[in-house]
Parts: C-alpha cells; structure tokens; sequence
C-alpha cells in the first residue's frame, strides 16, 4: 500500500472510531444523563408571588428503566405548584405502570396534561434519515395501540386536568391561571377551531371575569391572570393560534431538542416546522403584534428503537414564574 493510501485508511480508521465512541457514549452514557434545567420566566403581574411550574415531556417510558423512573420520583422534592405534562409518556405497551410508578409522589400537586402521538400508539423501527426529509408520519395500521385509557386512570388518580381541546382554569398563589390546550397536532388531532370558544365559555363562566359581568362599571376589581397555552408538538399554526388567543407563556416537547446534535450548531432536525434555534429551552415566539414565551422541553426518553443521544442530554424543566 502506498503512503497516500496508508494515510486514507488511518483516517478513515480514525473517523470509525470516533462514530463508535460517540456512539457508546450516546447511547450508554448521556442519554441516562437526566437533567433539571432551571429557568425564570417573567410573566407575572407586578407583585405577584412567583410560581414554580414542573414541565416534564417525552418519557417515552418503558417497564424495565427504573432510573428514568426514580429520577422522576425525585423532582417532587421541588416542591412545584403546577407540574405540566405535554406527552408522549409511553415508549412500551406496559409503561403505563412505570409512569404510575414515577408519578405518585406529586399525587396531590395540581397538574394539566395534553396527548403525544406515543399515548396512543407504541414506537416502532425506523429508518432515522427519513427524518431530514419531513415529520415523521404516523401510520396508524402499522402501530400498536397503546393503553391510553389507563393513562389518563392514572392521571385523574392524581388529580390532574386533561387540557387536550379545552380550556380550564387554577387559582394558584394568587394568580388565576387560563389555561388551554390542544391534543397532539403531530397526528392532526389538534382542534384549534374549538379553542376560541372553549375561552369565551372559560371567561364567562367566571364569576371574577371582566366578560361575566354585563355592566363595565360594576365588575370586579382586576385581578392578577395568566394565560398559558400547551401543545405536545409545537407546529407554527398551534403556536400563532395560541398566541392571538391571549396566551403569555407556552408549553411544548415532542421535538426530543434534536436528539442528536451536532455541538456548538445544534439539533439536525426537529420533527416539525418550528425553527431550529428553538428546538429546545426557553424563547420567544412572536405572532403579528403579539409575543408569548415559548418553553420547548428536550424530553427526559427515546424511542426504544433509538436509544440515543448526543450533545442533548435528557431533560426536566422547572420555570419559576416572576412578577414582570
């Protein structure tokens, strides 16, 4: 072999074994880095005592992965006064007992949740460069279906809101919460058209609303609100809608940050249309003259076809909610 083919092959070499390291680490190492990311969000009316929200997303949970699990148990030592879930909690047909197990310690804390197309069906093997094509699709014939049932059992148990196409409200330290939500638009079952009205019904079945109260100068005293919107997937049509709809702060996961990143130019792909820079964490989202914060979880799992990560470890989200 000449010089120049010996140097081809050391390369070559050399680049093999370095996919393979980042593989192992990927997939052995970082993706069970589980992570808290903090941040503060300033949202509030002035004077407002702040709130502590817990987003989780994206566990994808399997039966057998008990540090996922106890990991999840752990943050209920941060005391949250929300906890938000924006799907895809079930990555095998028995999750639903490794969610009930991580869940039980926030029995008690108020909670909302939305559906991820992985409530209601399991993963399956996929080729990953079809990824930089479009969105994945889902075909429904080829899924199995998962126990969506016996989740939402789980969730009410806890005493948490099922958001998907309604709108609710919680009074939480002195800040009255709208809150809406959508069921997963990655699989088209998003119902914008019924927001609106779920709002209009929100307002005006509450008896503080400035809507409820047909003389202007008789209603009560403003009182400090906040409207937040949550979506598993954040497609630009969910978010603008949310934000001409009065929300402030939104909710989403589903994108997994990327999964795979390439450091210091981030995620590859993102599994939706929202622009890469916000594949993750915590931005703005501007839509016309309105403008709300936009939290994108990176997720805590992966599809058990897909165990892997790299440069985008798992994450948990706590937003500290402040006065403006």
């Amino acid at each position: 072999m000449t010089t120049g083919g010996k140097t081809v092959a050391v390369s070559l070499g050399a680049v093999a074994a370095a996919g393979l390291a980042a593989f192992a680490w990927g997939s052995l190492v970082e993706r069970r880095l589980f992570t808290l990311r903090e941040v503060t969000v300033p949202v509030l009316a002035p004077g407002s005592d702040p709130i502590k929200v817990l987003h989780l997303s994206d566990l994808h949970m399997a039966p057998w992965q008990r540090d996922k699990q106890d990991w999840v148990r752990g943050l209920a030592d941060l005391q949250p006064d929300l906890v938000v879930n924006t799907g895809d909690n079930l990555g095998h047909e028995d999750g639903v007992s490794g969610i009930e197990y991580a869940l039980e310690p926030f029995r008690g804390v108020p909670g909302i949740f939305v559906n991820g197309s992985n409530d209601y069906f399991g993963p399956m093997l996929k080729n990953p460069l079809r990824y930089f094509g479009a969105p994945s699709l889902l075909r429904n014939a080829m899924h199995q279906k998962l126990d969506i049932d016996s989740l939402h059992r789980v969730f009410a148990s806890l005493g948490w809101t099922d958001l998907n196409n309604t709108a609710e409200a919680l009074d939480i330290n002195g800040t009255h919460l709208e809150l809406f939500g959508v069921d997963d638009p990655h699989i088209g079952l998003d119902r914008l058209d019924v927001i609106t009205r779920a709002v209009d019904d929100l307002r005006a079945n509450d008896p503080l609303s400035d809507e409820s109260w047909p003389d202007p100068e008789e209603a009560a005293a403003p009182r400090p609100t906040l409207t937040v919107g949550v979506a598993h997937a954040p497609y630009q049509r969910v978010l603008n809608s949310f934000v001409n709809h009065g929300a402030q702060l939104i909710l989403a996961g589903h994108t997994h940050g990327g999964q795979v990143c390439v450091p210091r130019f981030g995620a590859l792909v993102t599994n939706c249309d929202i622009p890469r820079k916000q594949v993750k964490g915590l931005s703005l989202w501007d839509s016309g003259l309105h403008t709300a914060y936009l939290n994108v979880s990176a997720g805590l799992g992966t599809s058990i076809y897909a165990p892997v990560r790299f440069a985008c470890p798992p994450e948990a989200t706590l937003l500290t909610l402040t006065s403006a």
